[in-house]
């Protein structure tokens, strides 16, 4: 450990003088006078903190301006930065879920542009309600009466809850008692919406008498949650809406259900697994149904409610609604999303979801031949090859479903794998970095999300 009194220090230069130097003013210009004296002052802390520890400067205290450059420049950068994901997951929560259409980033650009009907009537000039014109192309595309949005599906649930069976009973079956990402608890969500939960069943099998012993002078709703991040197979029973709905009319009880990641098409139509549809669910006469919008609908981050007008107007009125209320960005994003479903028979073109969950490994191979070659000129310390694959669709729809698809494999030619811990990290910290996952000793590049092949190999090959 040095002294105070160490020679270098009087070699460090005074923040002034380098602020007069001519080789700052770009710096200035750019960045502004006071991020850059910030950035000064905090160099020149890392400099001290050199010399009290190794007696020595710091190899970038040769060109002030250059250290200056790079440290403004790494923290100009956006910690939301666009990558590739090529790691088979199409939904991929940590990468943002869904990709959004072109219409909708015109509709948020627009949004954020200028000043919009958020809130207000053109027909009469006074203050409407902000999703009015989204309900109603909700209502029209499910046959619901009405609808409601808030800014994702857990906080549709907490507030359908909380809404409509406050200090009251809500019977669920135990097999559907699920949690979802972040320990994110459907037993912990009815907790904080001050509801009493009243399990029926067991993990495997519930009947149609477990729920009609249940039901007492305290029970508010009959609830469903379809189990789309989990499978329980074999020795299994359970109650479906139509059975749940007969009952409740049957009690004066309302039914909801939270279908999670639901979808507005019929996905076995494109070869996909067949998921539960709002519209089926609101026909069978479920009084609310919450689903989210950045799964398998593929738009904007919101948790979208559906059902019959009385209990949608509770929503809206009850506080928790403005803390959980979506902003215009989203619900422009969700608005120009649900038009292309007027449109289905374009909806494979024009959803990139859906156009990525559709694609096929013979649509994969030509140009994945070509970035095969490319690389395999490029890493000679790998063997390229393209090998099928299985993508999923992720974010806790149909997990144990798989899609055939290709993927580029980079295999070490000395079988090290710290080769591939290496790769990978020097693929993350390209301009645009590059996600894919290390697996039975070889890094998989899966192609199932990659449409910018041209972009991708001018990144890759830099």
């Amino acid at each position: 450990m040095t002294t105070d009194h160490h020679p270098l220090y009087s070699q460090l230069p005074a923040t002034d003088r380098l602020l007069r130097d001519p080789a700052f003013s770009s710096l200035i210009a750019r960045f502004g006078h006071s991020q850059l004296v910030g950035v000064l002052r905090k160099l020149l802390d890392e400099a001290r903190e050199a010399i009290r520890e190794c007696g020595a400067l710091p190899d970038w205290c040769e060109d002030w301006a250059a250290a200056a450059t790079d440290a403004l420049s790494l923290a100009e950068k956006s910690p939301l930065c666009p990558v590739y994901n090529l790691t088979g997951t199409v939904l991929h929560t940590n990468l943002g879920r869904a990709l959004q259409a072109e219409a909708a980033v015109e509709a948020v650009a627009q949004a954020m542009r200028s000043p919009v009907t958020l809130e207000y009537d053109l027909d009469d000039a006074g203050r409407g309600h902000r999703d009015r014109a989204v309900a109603e192309l909700l209502c029209r595309l499910t046959g619901a009466e009405d609808a409601c949005i808030v800014n994702n599906n857990a906080a549709a649930v907490l507030l359908m809850l909380a809404a409509t069976a406050a200090g009251q009973e809500v019977v669920v079956s135990r097999g559907e008692l699920v949690e979802i990402g972040g320990a994110f608890r459907i037993p912990d969500v009815m907790r904080q919406a001050g509801c009493l939960l009243r399990e029926v069943g067991t993990t495997n099998r519930t009947h149609t008498q477990d729920y009609l012993d249940a039901i007492n002078d305290n029970t508010a709703l009959l609830m469903k949650v379809h189990t789309s991040n989990y499978s329980i197979e074999g020795f299994t029973k359970a109650v479906d809406e139509t059975e749940l709905v007969n009952i409740g009319n049957a009690r004066g009880i309302p039914v909801m259900t939270d279908l999670g990641s639901g979808s507005l098409v019929d996905l076995s139509q494109y070869g996909l697994p067949k998921e539960p549809m709002p519209q089926a669910l609101i026909a069978a006469g479920v009084s609310l149904v919450s689903f989210s919008g950045d799964k398998l609908l593929g738009g904007p981050q919101a948790g979208i409610i559906v059902g019959k007008r009385q209990l949608i107007a509770k929503l809206q009125q009850h506080p928790l609604k403005r803390a959980l209320r979506a902003d215009k960005m989203t619900l422009a994003a969700l608005d120009a999303t649900l038009r292309l479903y007027l449109h289905p028979e374009k909806l494979a073109q024009s959803l990139p979801t859906l156009r990525l969950l559709t694609r096929t490994p013979q649509t994969m191979q030509a140009p994945g031949e070509r970035l095969r070659h490319a690389l395999a000129g490029r890493y000679d310390a790998f063997s390229v090859q393209l090998e099928p694959c299985l993508s999923q669709i992720g974010s806790g729809s149909l997990p144990v479903d798989r899609l055939p698809s290709l993927a580029l494999t980079l295999t070490p030619n000395d079988g090290r794998g710290g080769q591939l811990d290496a790769l990978a990290e020097h693929w993350r910290s390209l301009p645009v970095p590059i996600i894919g996952r290390i697996y039975d000793g070889r890094l998989w590049l899966d192609l199932r999300c990659l449409e910018d092949e041209s972009g991708f190999l001018e990144n890759v090959l830099k």
